[in-house]
């Protein structure tokens, strides 16, 4: 067993950190992230961790490539201090839309830096809603893989009641979100619908056709993550101009880049519900956008990992 249990974070996401650590009944460890002159990251370290059980968390949002190079300069600090085992606890996974070659001389960037990650020498890793659920397979690591899926389906059934069975549909926003639509869709008891679309090129999406009946419908749009918001946006007033009613989006990961923000305020959309793996500017926080936190199931997650105990009922 190891000596005691200890939470660190970086920069990317301090907030959820401390409610992850709060939840466990524990204090952020003492450490100090900042940069040099020149922009290298610097890794302070500030009380003793050897043979501890040590947590880091970190989303790999923006800045990725700053946030990156900090959680792996903080697992290569931590195993030079003879820490007993290193959890990655990433709860947004950067670079994971790169899972494959889609044409000649493509990267495969996911694997890159799950490869990365463990030659630094992470023990094993703790995420949420992977784009892509190989990518647990591009690791040689033990990966704990949660799902933001029930808690999104816990709100609406708070909020809306009995009436997400007569007037409600879950709407998948493409083909590669039906499986995870319809199991948002069966936890509600409501009807699927699958928006059938076609990307011209990169951030741009066209819809070509609806499939289930939306007409005078509620519609529930759900999706592992917004970025630039293109998709989402165009699918809600598509949906309202096709006869829809009102349409709420929701996902877990709010990536919100780029034009994503003008996009949702300009949109038809009623309301936007994301989860908080990733922190989102106070300018970008609007009136009819709802942040839901992630915390709790991350400090259940780790307890049981720190425990031994089962963590695959926390996987839905």
């Amino acid at each position: 067993m190891y000596s005691d249990i200890k939470i660190f974070s970086c920069n990317s996401n301090l907030p959820l950190a401390e409610e992850i650590a709060k939840g466990l009944g524990l204090s952020l460890g003492k450490c100090h992230v900042t940069k040099f002159s020149d922009g290298e990251i610097s890794i302070n370290i500030d009380e003793t961790i050897r043979c501890a059980d040590c947590y880091i968390i970190q989303s790999l949002s923006y800045p990725v490539n700053d946030n990156l190079m900090e959680l792996l300069i903080m697992i290569d600090a931590m195993k030079r201090a003879s820490a007993g085992r290193i959890t990655a606890v990433i709860p947004y996974y950067g670079y994971a839309r790169q899972d494959r070659k889609v044409k000649a001389r493509d990267p495969i960037s996911a694997k890159l830096v799950a490869n990365l990650i463990t030659k630094a020498g992470a023990d094993r890793i703790l995420t949420m809603d992977l784009h892509c659920a190989q990518i647990q397979g591009f690791f040689d690591i033990p990966v704990d893989h949660l799902v933001g899926m029930p808690i999104l389906a816990a709100y609406y059934k708070e909020k809306f009641g009995d009436s997400l069975e007569k007037n409600f549909v879950a709407v998948s926003p493409d083909l590669g979100s039906v499986a995870r639509t319809r199991n948002f869709a069966s936890k509600l008891n409501i009807p699927l619908a699958i928006i059938d679309k076609r990307r011209p090129k990169p951030n741009v999406s066209e819809i070509v056709n609806i499939i289930g009946d939306i007409e005078g419908k509620n519609l529930l749009i759900c999706d592992d993550m917004i970025d630039t918001a293109g998709t989402i946006t165009n699918a809600a007033n598509t949906l309202v101009t096709r006869g829809a009613n009102e349409v709420f989006a929701c996902c877990t990961h709010g990536v919100l880049s780029g034009p994503a923000m003008e996009r949702i305020k300009a949109s038809t959309i009623k309301e936007l519900v994301m989860l908080n793996t990733i922190s989102i500017p106070e300018e970008n926080k609007i009136d009819n956008l709802v942040s839901i936190s992630v915390a709790p199931l991350f400090s259940k997650a780790i307890k049981r990992i720190h425990e031994g105990t089962s963590v695959s009922e926390l996987f839905d």
